[in-house]
């Protein structure tokens, strides 16, 4: 008696002699249908549904790709196994590339026909049992942070469990991750949502009022202190205080927020007062935290006392499909914002962002999609219309010739010797040339960046350096090019 359980197969092969050995691999373990033609096959198709088809690719009347093509657009989940006897590279590479399942070149026998479509069935329950688990437990969507993918979900679960308790946080990861809406992420889900989330970016804040900011001060503590300012910590009494950047705390500041976050008590600026408050910390750091305490920038005390939970957000690299989906979300919300009817991206773009590095993160692509909106127009997002990502990263014009160290044994002009003795005005324009040391080590760095394709990973390897290395450079870069720009 036949198992209506058993798993259907439409079996399309004109040779009726090869039909029923095919058949009878298959039918202990499947309800097999057999049809001959392509056009009897199209109809089965239509009139009933099948787990898997397998299909010659020399019938009578069409292709079996042709049979393939139709089911890539009617239906794309159903697994099509093409066999022929026929078979090339060529042929195989096409029959993959128009979605085929697997490809099987004749003779073959019953294993090998078995363990293909037991495979593929297998890999089918697999790809419904995770879709079923992306429906009910996947977000792609937390607070104001966006994305799907594995690392995302896992940061959203760590905020969940630990937006309860009042114990500190401590978020790490690159520039534009996303730090600071994951501190908002955690304050709204905590018992203070209710109350202040104050946030303090102690590197935008000169070293000599970073003090003030925090804990505040009493009329007339320094010059210029013509009235009382309550600090952020008073601010932030009964709520959350956020403290981005916190490597850039000098130190003996670092000692005074230690005993904030012990007693929670502390003096403004100027007073011998003590106030105190009831605070939720939690800090950010796009550096390492454990090497800043290794070489002495800070406190081993102050980072047990705020490394409690710890959470990491993934660069977008590393975050898949989360980068059109950012991305879909950007360009939707600045098309609004500046009145274009932009509402996707071109096939060539979304492959260009799914292999592009993003060294500066969401907020590299949220630049690039901005910068696209306000200065195009159109329905859809082309690659003509995208900026030069490499050269939109550099900051200084790259010199031609220059080579990549470690692939070239050509040195940069900079650090040729000179062929002989060169005196008076030889010797003065040339000392005019010399460049800052950082500025050298700059200039190699993007030349290597930009003969590698962009790719940060492939340059730092050229340069026997590591990845975190350049990001933190790009960093203090940045810094410096604002310093002698101001100058």
């Amino acid at each position: 008696m036949p198992n209506d359980s058993r798993p259907r197969v439409l079996l399309v092969e004109d040779s009726p002699s090869n039909a029923l050995v095919y058949r009878s691999y298959l039918e202990q373990d499947y309800e097999v249908e057999v049809v001959h033609t392509g056009h009897d096959a199209l109809q089965s198709l239509s009139a009933t549904s099948f787990n898997a088809l397998v299909t010659d690719v020399r019938l009578p009347d069409m292709s079996g790709l042709d049979i393939l093509d139709r089911m890539q657009k009617e239906q794309p989940a159903l697994p099509v196994v093409v066999i022929t006897g026929h078979g090339s590279v060529d042929m195989v590479v096409d029959a993959m590339q128009r979605g085929a399942s697997d490809f099987i070149s004749k003779p073959f026998d019953k294993a090998r026909l078995c363990v293909t479509l037991a495979n593929i069935l297998k890999e089918q329950k697999l790809k419904a049992v995770v879709e079923e688990y992306e429906k009910t437990f996947v977000r792609e969507q937390f607070h104001k942070m966006i994305g799907a993918s594995l690392p995302m979900q896992n940061v959203y679960r760590i905020i969940e469990s630990a937006s309860k308790s009042r114990a500190s946080v401590f978020i790490t990861g690159e520039s534009g991750t996303g730090k600071e809406l994951c501190s908002e992420a955690l304050h709204a889900e905590s018992n203070r949502s209710d109350k202040p989330f104050v946030a303090i970016n102690c590197a935008a804040i000169p070293r000599e009022l970073i003090e003030s900011e925090i804990f505040g001060h009493v009329k007339g503590a320094f010059t210029g202190a013509s009235a009382a300012r309550e600090g952020a910590a008073l601010r932030a009494s009964g709520g959350t205080l956020f403290l981005d950047e916190i490597g850039e705390m000098p130190l003996d500041l670092q000692s005074k927020l230690l005993r904030l976050i012990q007693s929670g008590t502390f003096q403004p600026v100027g007073s011998s007062k003590e106030l105190k408050v009831d605070v939720r910390f939690i800090c950010a750091t796009n550096r390492d935290p454990l090497l800043e305490v290794q070489e002495g920038r800070f406190r081993e005390d102050l980072y047990y006392r705020l490394h409690v939970i710890p959470i990491h957000m993934p660069a977008l690299r590393e975050r898949g499909n989360d980068i059109m989906l950012i991305a879909h979300s950007l360009l939707l919300q600045y098309a609004k914002d500046e009145h274009k009817a932009f509402e996707s991206f071109s096939p060539d773009v979304e492959q260009f962002f799914m292999q592009h590095s993003w060294p500066g993160n969401v907020r590299e692509l949220s630049n690039v999609i901005r910068n696209v909106v306000v200065l195009h127009d159109g329905k859809i997002v082309e690659m003509s219309m995208l900026p030069d990502l490499r050269a939109a990263s550099a900051g200084l014009p790259r010199q031609p010739g220059s080579e990549i160290p470690g692939v070239s044994k050509e040195l940069p002009p900079s650090q040729q010797q000179p062929s002989g003795p060169k005196t008076g005005d030889n010797t003065r324009s040339e000392l005019k040339a010399i460049i800052p040391l950082w500025l050298e080590e700059k200039r190699i760095i993007e030349s290597a960046i930009e003969k590698c394709g962009g790719n940060v990973p492939k340059a730092a390897a050229f340069l026997e350096i590591s990845p975190s290395t350049i990001y933190r450079k790009k960093q203090q870069w940045e810094k410096m090019d604002s310093l002698r720009a101001s100058v």
